[in-house]
């Protein structure tokens, strides 16, 4: 499919969608992302510039295993430790960087991988004429990757600055960058996050 013959545009129609940038992620827990501190300047720089047009998405995990659905149930008795009812409540904020911008960045709380996962995004997205979407955090092989997917099914355009995605594991990152670039060159552009201060302005 290859990749697209120009950049998207991004115009008024563009939104940065920060993917689970929280200090549950961030600080020394089991789910911790080492490299996130490295790509957060990055995003600092985007979210920064454009904090009207940026929302943060939480990664918020229920209360008990016993709360999830089907196999979500197994992940979590795997993980019960990650559940609400014995996390630190303030583990699920934003990085202290992210979260002085809101407001007037948006904060969205999702039940699972995918940013759709909360219900009515998409149209409250396509209310406010949005069809660009600018996508940075973590993890490019779970969080991030679930909601470009669902992204691609309901149209969006998607931007990846490369240097704005973090996660645990090197060798599947490199992986998704390169399925982005050769099977779904017409609907994502991976890019920098260089190129994309230059051009959103």
């Amino acid at each position: 499919m290859g990749q697209p013959t120009r950049p998207f545009p991004l115009g008024p129609g563009t939104r940065h969608l920060c993917i689970d940038l929280q200090r549950l992620f961030a600080e020394e827990t089991p789910w911790q992302v080492p490299w996130l501190k490295t790509v957060l300047p990055a995003i600092e720089e985007i979210a920064g510039r454009h904090a009207r047009q940026t929302i943060f998405t939480r990664f918020v995990p229920p209360s008990t295993p016993a709360e999830a659905l089907g196999a979500w149930r197994d992940f979590y008795g795997a993980w019960p430790n990650m559940t609400r009812e014995r996390l630190e409540p303030a583990l699920l904020d934003l990085v202290p960087s992210l979260a002085r911008l809101v407001p007037p960045a948006r904060l969205l709380d999702k039940p699972a991988n995918s940013a759709f996962s909360r219900t009515g995004l998409a149209a409250a997205l396509r209310r406010r004429g949005v069809d660009t979407l600018i996508v940075t955090g973590g993890e490019t092989d779970v969080c991030v990757l679930a909601t470009v997917m669902a992204a691609i099914d309901l149209g969006f355009r998607i931007v990846l600055p490369t240097d704005a995605l973090c996660s645990t594991r090197d060798g599947t990152h490199d992986a998704l960058l390169k399925l982005y670039r050769e099977r779904f060159g017409h609907q994502v552009e991976a890019t920098t996050s260089s190129l994309v201060l230059e051009r959103w302005r």
